[in-house]
């Protein structure tokens, strides 16, 4: 199935076991864990305001995420525990095409549910999504340096550090380096390519 623009994206992405597309429902689950988590996610995200942490705001960003996943360049995720509740967020962004084929993995789980294998179980789902109904070649995510949980769950999934980058996002308030990471999609391609 094409895009508006005639990108490739998924008929409908699947629940697998830890991830569903978004919805604007969720906002008012994900305000509650955002604000629960505030501290915690503080030194690894951009510095946020209060009004980040409404309704409306989180309901503002899911429309526009839709509006990307539907122009095919974003894959909008939510992360579930194993009872189905939204514990976390996930996203492939800048899904660009042409001779890339690549995106940009960031994502985030709710403290209480840090070390359970959730982030690992979330980025292999969206891995297999990426590379299978994407079409995509590679998939990157970048980590601050210090951040060894998120490389753990990187590198259990098959990304490799290909570099580092000095004062590359704003994160807590000041440009910090972050260690890059990609995984190249190794099925081969059927004949014709995309």
């Amino acid at each position: 199935m094409l895009s508006a623009r005639g990108r490739p994206r998924p008929r409908q992405v699947p629940r697998m076991g830890n991830t569903r597309l978004v919805s604007v429902e969720d906002a008012p689950s994900l305000v509650e864990r955002l604000r629960e988590n505030r501290d915690f996610l503080a030194p690894w995200e951009p510095t946020r305001d209060d009004d980040f942490f409404t309704v409306a705001t989180q309901r503002d960003l899911l429309e526009t995420a839709l509006r990307a996943y539907s122009d095919g360049t974003m894959l909008p995720l939510a992360i579930l525990d194993d009872a189905g509740t939204l514990v976390g967020r996930l996203t492939v962004s800048g899904i660009t095409r042409g001779a890339f084929q690549s995106g940009s993995v960031g994502y985030w789980v709710s403290r209480t549910h840090n070390g359970r294998g959730i982030a690992t179980r979330a980025v292999a789902e969206t891995k297999e999504i990426a590379f299978t109904e994407l079409g995509l070649h590679r998939l990157q995510a970048e980590t601050l340096i210090h951040n060894t949980a998120s490389q753990r769950v990187l590198k259990r999934n098959g990304f490799v550090p290909y570099g580092i980058a000095p004062q590359y996002l704003k994160i807590a308030g000041e440009w910090q380096e972050h260690v890059l990471y990609q995984v190249l999609n190794q099925a081969p391609e059927k004949a014709g390519g995309r």
